[in-house]
């Protein structure tokens, strides 16, 4: 019985791979700057908010424990791709090729900027499941979609605090970077808020197919007991 509660579901497993595809794609778009109703943005606004979403979905359904250790997978997913990118950039090109600027323009990511998007990554994406959890067990179960935006409001903010100082201070003028900060955390809640509806129904499929709803009564919050995944309540 031990075993079985340290076990994942399919669904658990599928969630998770699109978890990390969602992160290393974000790391590809954000390479593009676009434009969306006359606001600079980067492209990966189009695909990491789903993360969150995600995120969303994994802590209502199986629990915090499960999106602390669904949160490191994805880490450790981008630290890896991240990683094997730059060893290629590194590494000389044929004499034949000729779009080293292209490939180290998407795989060439600065050490700095490289660092402030795991650290913000992190830290908003558990003070995301953080609120998500508390906030259920407040609400015994209630209210799931204050719990979504307000878990989202509260881990993009973390993200962006921590991102845009430690990736573009002095790079941007400072000035200019609370602004990029609000236009951040609001663009991705409006775009958590348009998806509330297919969240719900995906959170109530999960919620039937798997047969959980867990509440997490007395676990520990601790972000470093990444394989304990016993539920005590």
């Amino acid at each position: 019985m031990k075993q079985e509660k340290n076990m994942v579901s399919v669904l658990f497993m599928l969630f998770s791979i699109l978890f990390c595809v969602c992160l290393i794609a974000a790391n590809v778009l954000e390479t593009k700057q676009i434009s969306v109703f006359n606001i600079s943005l980067t492209g990966g606004l189009i695909v990491f908010p789903v993360s969150y979403i995600i995120n969303d979905c994994v802590c209502e359904v199986w629990g915090y424990q499960k999106a602390r250790l669904l949160i490191w997978t994805g880490f450790l997913m981008n630290f890896f791709f991240v990683t094997m990118g730059a060893i290629c950039d590194a590494i000389p090109g044929a004499p034949y090729w000729t779009n080293d600027a292209g490939f180290h323009a998407i795989f060439g990511l600065a050490p700095r900027i490289a660092a402030a998007s795991f650290i913000a990554f992190l830290s908003g994406s558990f003070v995301n499941a953080y609120v998500m959890s508390r906030m259920k067990l407040r609400d015994r179960g209630r209210h799931f979609s204050a719990r979504a935006i307000w878990s989202t409001v509260f881990g993009e903010s973390i993200d962006s605090i921590i991102f845009f100082p430690l990736a573009l201070g002095g790079v941007v003028p400072w000035a200019e970077l609370p602004k990029l900060m609000l236009w951040q955390v609001v663009l991705k809640t409006v775009y958590e808020i348009i998806a509330l509806p297919l969240t719900i129904r995906v959170v109530g499929y999960l919620k039937q197919h798997e047969g959980e709803d867990t509440y997490d009564e007395g676990i520990s919050y601790n972000v470093w007991k990444i394989f304990n995944l016993k539920n005590n309540g």
